[in-house]
């Protein structure tokens, strides 16, 4: 499972919300400096527009030695006198210069560096206003804001890093409840990986009260209806094939005994009508015989009796044991083994689906003309046996369909078969967890046309001989 935490929609969600939070915090941020400016500038305009009243209530003659008297009240100097004529000489005060670009309209402005005060070797940043007199002469009043623009900077600062370090944790702890949800996922689909093989007896971990624990809850109960449904249908298919399983038996013993007596030896035709009535007995005998298998290999069961199987072993024990079957039929038999690396497995369940797939390849290959291949090779996954014919082959559209029970494509119809043998096969693929895969066995046909000009598209039985991959 790719590790993608960010594509939980916890994270996406919590990603939006950092992103809707940042700029919520910008705005704020922003407009709670822009309304301490204002008041900040509202109260020094109010201040030095008393200054300015105060003044002008002072005589033109009188103002110098008013300003420097008030300069001499001055203990923190926050306030600032500049007194020039309006050619920009100056007169009185502690601004020596009179600031560049100052309107003298008795409407203030915030300034910075532009002042050059007697006392200070770096000039403050002010709220400063003009004044025309009317002798001529420019007044200016400076209000010192450096402390306190330096207080709301600080504030800003103090505002802009909560900000950062609370966007961090909102992303950090996205990124673990992220984390902390594919866990959960991850452990879910593990769980519902072993059902869909099969199995039920599973259920979907649960731990908590949010929605994924919800739908756990509800895929549990489903779980449990559903097997209870399906032990249920099992039981009666499982009841109605024993229970038919002994009349059978005892109809088959009472055939042979009724084939046996005397006078039949003389009635052709009863002997043959009986010989039938045998044949079709022993048929359903085998049928109900693999569907109990089946339903017993189903049931998972058998795991507990896995050890480790020689797989090269147990093919060419296979292989010599349907050789003499191959050579019966004039079929051409091609066996090839290579050292491989041991799996774990139940080798008896393994014995018998081989064996189905080898009995397979030789039952419909061609008589005299036939072909049958059985190959073992190591890959990097893992061991792969390959059981290829030259036989009528599986449409693509039947593929599937003849792993189901009783389905006989329509290009074997005609062959002696119950339609279990590769529902079997199946049933024992899923008990190991392997794959089984069919296509055309063109070489083989390739060969066959070129000689004999027999066969047909041929079939490649494959079983990938490791766990399915997680996907």
């Amino acid at each position: 499972m790719p590790r993608r935490r960010w594509h939980t929609t916890t994270f996406r969600w919590l990603c939006a919300y950092t992103a809707l939070f940042g700029v919520f915090l910008t705005l704020l941020v922003g407009s709670i400096a822009w309304v301490a400016t204002t008041s900040i500038e509202r109260d020094a305009d109010t201040i030095m527009g008393w200054q300015l009243i105060y003044f002008d209530s002072i005589p033109d003659a009188q103002l110098p030695a008013a300003i420097y008297q008030r300069l001499e009240h001055e203990r923190m100097h926050v306030n600032y006198y500049g007194l020039f004529t309006n050619d920009g000489r100056y007169v009185a005060g502690d601004i020596l210069e009179a600031p560049p670009n100052l309107t003298y309209d008795r409407v203030g402005s915030t300034l910075k560096h532009v002042l050059k005060p007697d006392d200070q070797s770096q000039s403050p940043i002010v709220r400063i206003v003009g004044e025309l007199r009317p002798n001529g002469m420019h007044l200016v009043v400076a209000r010192d804001m450096t402390s306190v623009l330096r207080i709301r900077e600080i504030v800003v600062r103090a505002l802009s890093l909560g900000a950062v370090l609370a966007l961090c944790a909102a992303l950090a702890g996205g990124l673990v409840l992220g984390m902390r949800q594919i866990r959960r996922v991850r452990e879910i689909r593990r769980v519902t990986q072993c059902i869909a093989r099969g199995d039920l007896d599973r259920r979907l971990p649960v731990g908590g009260d949010d929605e994924l624990d919800m739908l756990a809850h509800l895929v549990n109960h489903m779980l449990d209806e559903v097997e209870r449904l399906m032990g249920e249908v099992k039981g009666a298919c499982d009841g109605i094939a024993h229970d038919l399983r002994t009349p059978l038996v005892h109809l088959h013993t009472l055939l042979a005994r009724v084939a046996e007596r005397e006078s039949l030896r003389g009635d052709e035709a009863g002997a043959d009508l009986v010989e039938r009535a045998r044949a079709e007995t022993g048929q359903l005998l085998e049928r109900f015989r693999a569907m109990l298998r089946i339903s017993e290999i189903g049931t998972l069961h058998r795991r507990g009796g896995f050890a480790t199987v020689d797989l090269q072993a147990l093919v060419q024990e296979l292989a010599e044991l349907y050789e003499p079957l191959a050579e019966s039929r004039e079929i051409e038999w091609r066996v090839n083994t290579a050292p491989v690396s041991e799996i774990h497995g139940d080798r008896a369940l393994l014995f018998e689906a081989f064996s189905n797939l080898i009995d397979n390849a030789i039952k419909f290959a061609p008589e005299h003309d036939g072909i049958v291949s059985v190959t073992l090779r190591g890959t990097a996954l893992g061991p792969l046996l390959e059981v290829a014919d030259n036989g009528p082959g599986i449409a693509p559209g039947e593929r599937a369909a003849v792993l189901q029970r009783f389905y006989r494509g329509d290009a074997v119809r005609h062959t002696a078969g119950s339609g279990l043998g590769l529902s079997v096969v199946a049933a024992v693929m899923r008990v190991h967890d392997f794959t089984l895969r069919m296509d055309d066995a063109c070489d083989l046909t390739k060969t066959a046309n070129e000689t004999n000009q027999a066969g047909g598209p041929g079939t490649r039985m494959s079983v990938e001989c490791w766990p399915r991959a997680l996907t």
